[in-house]
């Protein structure tokens, strides 16, 4: 067992091409590091939905040049058997360590399969490459960032045609293609041959967020703006500068892209931590919001002050604000968002008169809609402008939050307000979630069998009047891993993250309300209530 496990690493180590994995490689095999060796050779990086994403490192269970050599060839012998033996492939990439490198060779190997590769720039927002392929009238489109992740991870994101991510079955398809690839020497892989694109794309998608503001809006509001130590930074200024807001205080020590992200644990607004140097700069120059974008700029996170102190806006409270906005603007269309978001939407849309829609966890999904308008999701992903960018876009949404806090500002009123009074209308939708990240898979795999096998018949002292296992797929969702329990007055969704080693359970209490004067106690009895849930959730999954 042993030495079957050096013969596949010596294997591997004679067709990695890049030096520092190969050296990395050699090192653990000298070393005879057995643990180490058989973590990163007890599989292969799966490649799913969400494409890849893993660790950087040496091995089939790590993202590395030769692993993603093999996606890109798997990608391109894909496109050939769909009929594509020509046409454009683009590809994008963040700052983040090894992406431009990755970029590179799936150029090469686009090329090699007799593609037209087409490569950004720079390090550029992932929603740029999403529009460079309607913009272009590409093939396929792959991003290489690893969004939020930690700095030690990377990934790579695929696009079809279409402008949104894959979805199965050609997940699927594609790593089939993957799993026949022999050898890294049956690929061939050019060293030139590609095209490195001007700046003309970045100034069609600059062109294009203009459009998702209402001609002679109010744009007064004053921001403090980060980016998180990712691209965001000088496409997120263009756009405030041409749509004429005031420029963004930058958070410096997170302004420019950093793969180590020094100031933060996760780079993600989301995590603990992650906003305390915004708030800092807020305290200093007393915006009207912060705003947050993650790494390659795809998700927008905002906050404001509240009674003095800042504090994020949950995603989903964003989400309701936009959807009112374009709801006061006119907007028409399918309202959409999956099912793990705020019920609250659905709400706003039938107020409206407007059609909504229910999907699956991720972009990949809520683009999808036919009919799209608007769509988002409570991890801070909005798609405000799903013509031009079929997936989240970071940057639109924080241009069309800045103008609805610009409006609110000329009426002498604020983001809460508006929220106060989409909670007197609709009843106060009030959210949270429980998020276990693990070292060890199998507690996620456990505690999904257990709520399977033992499902509760209460939580927070409200009886589950209906359980849905979501393998079994709905008569409007197509089955995936997830368990969603409906209560009398409340819903909890549990499923494993697509992305991270987390077990996530999304909790939503609705609590009527009829005046602004009951919100007080609205926001307690939910806050108590959510807590509840979440003590007798984790006992149920045994978490």
């Amino acid at each position: 067992m042993q030495d079957d496990l050096i013969a596949r690493a010596r294997t591997w180590l004679a067709e990695d091409p890049d030096p520092d994995t190969r050296d990395e490689l050699a090192k653990l095999i000298d070393a005879g590091d057995i643990t180490e060796l058989s973590a990163r050779f007890s599989g292969t990086l799966q490649f799913g939905t969400a494409g890849l994403r893993g660790e950087l490192g040496a091995g089939p269970m790590r993202m590395n040049r030769t692993v993603v050599i093999r996606a890109a060839a798997g990608l391109a012998a894909y496109l050939k058997r769909h009929g594509h033996t020509t046409g454009v492939v683009v590809i994008g990439y963040d700052a983040r360590h090894k992406s431009a490198d990755f970029a590179r060779d799936t150029a090469a190997v686009m090329t090699g399969a007799g593609l037209q590769a087409v490569v950004l720039p720079r390090p550029l927002p992932t929603p740029v490459l999403a529009f460079a392929i309607r913009h272009l009238g590409a093939i396929a489109g792959v991003e290489v960032t690893a969004s939020h992740n930690p700095p030690r991870d990377n990934g790579y994101k695929v696009y079809l045609g279409d402008g949104s991510q894959i979805v199965p079955p050609a997940d699927a398809e594609i790593a089939a293609e993957i799993d026949a690839i022999a050898s890294l020497h049956d690929v061939p892989r050019p060293d030139t041959g590609w095209e490195t694109l001007d700046d003309a794309v970045l100034e069609a998608y600059l062109t294009r967020t203009d459009a998702v503001l209402a001609p002679g809006s109010p744009r007064t509001a004053r921001t403090v703006y980060t980016a998180m130590h990712g691209v965001g930074k000088d496409t997120l200024l263009a756009a405030f500068a041409r749509a004429g807001f005031p420029t963004p205080t930058l958070v410096t020590e997170q302004a420019d892209p950093d793969p180590d992200f020094p100031t933060v644990a996760f780079p993600n607004p989301e995590e603990p931590g992650a906003m305390d140097l915004s708030f800092a700069k807020a305290r200093e120059t007393d915006p009207d919001l912060i705003i947050a974008n993650d790494p390659d700029a795809d998700r927008c996170a905002a906050a404001v002050k509240d009674n003095g102190t800042w504090r994020m806006l949950r995603g989903d409270e964003v989400g309701a604000l936009l959807a009112a906005h374009l709801v006061r603007r006119g907007a028409t269309g399918v309202f959409a968002e999956s099912i793990v978001s705020s019920s609250l939407l659905g709400r706003i849309a039938e107020k409206a008169g407007l059609p909504y829609e229910e999907t699956l966890t991720g972009f990949k999904w809520i683009a999808r809609v036919d009919g799209l308008r608007y769509g988002y999701e409570e991890a801070l992903g909005y798609c405000v402008d799903p013509d031009g960018v079929r997936d989240k876009d970071g940057i639109t949404a924080a241009l069309l939050i800045t103008e609805l806090a610009s409006v609110l500002k000329e009426e002498g009123r604020t983001l809460l307000d508006l929220l106060d009074d989409l909670a007197v209308e609709h009843g106060l939708h009030a959210t949270d979630q429980l998020s276990v990240r693990v070292e060890d898979l199998s507690v996620i795999a456990d505690a999904m069998r257990t709520l399977r096998e033992q499902p509760p018949t209460a939580l927070a002292g409200l009886p589950v009047t209906k359980a849905e296992d979501l393998n079994q797929g709905t008569d409007r969702l197509p089955p995936t891993d997830g368990l969603r329990y409906t209560l009398t007055g409340a819903r909890v969704v549990v499923r494993p993250s697509g992305t991270e080693p987390k077990l996530k359970c999304y909790l939503e209490v609705v609590v009527p309300v009829a005046t602004h004067a009951g919100l007080p106690a609205a926001r307690v009895k939910a806050t108590e209530t959510l807590d509840a849930i979440k003590r007798d959730l984790s006992t149920a999954a045994g978490i």
